[in-house]
């Protein structure tokens, strides 16, 4: 039998909030982390904006030798690993180290380290190159540092899916403790996009906003005057338990993770398939892992990249599943406050999904001021809703067609049967 799989500490580090607590007053407050790019000139790219964490110093976090040898998603990761180890009481050397794992993935890896020490190649040969740069550019990097410095000894990987990465790391951690491979997990996803060779391929296909004037009202998911994304950064990662080793521990549970669905579209390598039927195939997946009738779910975290095609085709997809209950359930979008953060943006989905359980409020789709024809969904606009909530179902779909989704359910102490069966 599957072992039941709960959620015992997250952590946050984004661009409205560098803990999960600002993270989820800034959602509520319905406030744009948009702003002009401050880390670079940008100028003369069609897009000057993004969604940067203000005011991020590594050396607030580590020593300096420690930050020189850490590219910047891999930094963020472990900024919000410790947080969310924290939150959830967990101390190693009072575990089995090698029953804790870490899954925490990446959409783009080192950018920021590749371009710098590209330049000094360049410049002035490669006997100038950093040593640290070889394993700074890998994507693996963010779980072997959270293992290195939290000493977790059990199963380690970086699943990558681009866009829906935090959301595969967090499922199939979800899978290992389940099918006994490990007792906890420390998953999510991280990403540091935010550097001229990061935003220069992204203007390339033409993915960004470039609603240049207006940063704070660029990133419009479902509104008919949609023009892109906007990049973010930020890491978000969670601390899974099996409900046996929870209990046993006597921690708090934030809430119980009970879905996961996974399908590729096989379409285009950044295009969504236009009917949405994969999409569909997805979520329907993860209603079926988590004996769910779609009636059951009250609250939708949409991937909602504020893109043409993605936002059509979530909806579609959406209304394949849901049918007329579709019409009923809240859907939003975190990403018109925070930015897109890629492979990251899964798992701080997961995260506002689960305050949204915890503290009965729905975080806003802002700038939704038009829905677009055919769009015509319960967005949640502008402003936070008050809603008792019980099951979230959190969408991410990511470049190459990767569709995921992850179902969490309010977890209740007095319920008995979750405990003893």
């Amino acid at each position: 039998m599957k072992k039941r799989v709960v959620i015992t500490g997250m952590g946050a580090l984004t661009p409205i909030g560098q803990d999960v607590t600002s993270f989820w007053e800034g959602l509520q407050e319905g406030r744009s982390g948009v702003r002009s790019i401050s880390r670079f000139d940008p100028t003369g790219f069609p897009t000057t904006i993004a969604a940067e964490i203000p005011d991020y110093d590594p050396l607030d976090h580590f020593e300096a030798k420690v930050a020189r040898r850490m590219s910047r998603f891999a930094q963020y990761g472990l900024v919000a690993a410790r947080e969310a180890v924290r939150h959830a009481q967990l101390v190693m050397d009072r575990v089995d180290p090698v029953r804790v794992g870490v899954m925490v993935g990446t959409g783009s890896g080192g950018l920021d380290r590749i371009q710098e020490e590209y330049q000094k190649v360049l410049q002035n040969g490669s006997q100038k190159l950093s040593p640290y740069l070889a394993p700074a550019m890998l994507a693996n990097m963010a779980s072997g540092e959270i293992a290195i410095a939290l000493g977790a000894k059990g199963p380690s990987a970086a699943v990558v899916t681009a866009c829906a990465t935090g959301s595969s790391c967090i499922g199939e951690a979800m899978r290992m403790i389940q099918y006994g491979e490990a007792d906890v997990m420390i998953a999510g996803g991280t990403e540091a996009p935010i550097t001229p060779l990061g935003l220069a391929a992204f203007s390339r296909i033409r993915a960004l906003s470039r609603r240049n004037g207006e940063p704070q009202k660029a990133c419009r998911p479902f509104d008919r005057n949609r023009d892109g994304f906007v990049a973010g950064e930020g890491a978000g990662v969670v601390v899974l338990e099996s409900l046996e080793h929870a209990v046993q521990r006597g921690v708090p549970i934030l809430a119980e993770l009970i879905g996961y669905g996974a399908t590729t579209d096989a379409h285009h390598i950044t295009a969504p398939s236009p009917d949405g039927a994969v999409a569909a195939e997805a979520m329907d997946r993860a209603l079926t892992d988590a004996g769910l009738s779609p009636e059951q779910v009250d609250y939708i975290n949409a991937h909602g990249t504020s893109t043409r095609a993605n936002d059509a085709v979530e909806t579609m997809a959406i209304k394949r599943v849901f049918g007329e209950a579709a019409y009923r359930i809240p859907i939003s979008s975190i990403k018109s406050m925070i930015g897109h953060l890629l492979g990251a943006a899964g798992s701080v989905e997961l995260i506002a999904s689960v305050e949204t359980i915890r503290h009965g409020v729905i975080p806003p789709t802002i700038n939704c001021d038009t829905p677009e024809e055919g769009l015509d969904l319960d967005y949640v606009p502008h402003t936070a809703r008050k809603r008792d909530v019980q099951v979230v179902m959190s969408n991410s779909f990511g470049f190459g067609g990767h569709n995921v989704s992850l179902i969490v359910r309010r977890w209740d102490p007095r319920d008995e049967s979750l405990i003893t069966s």
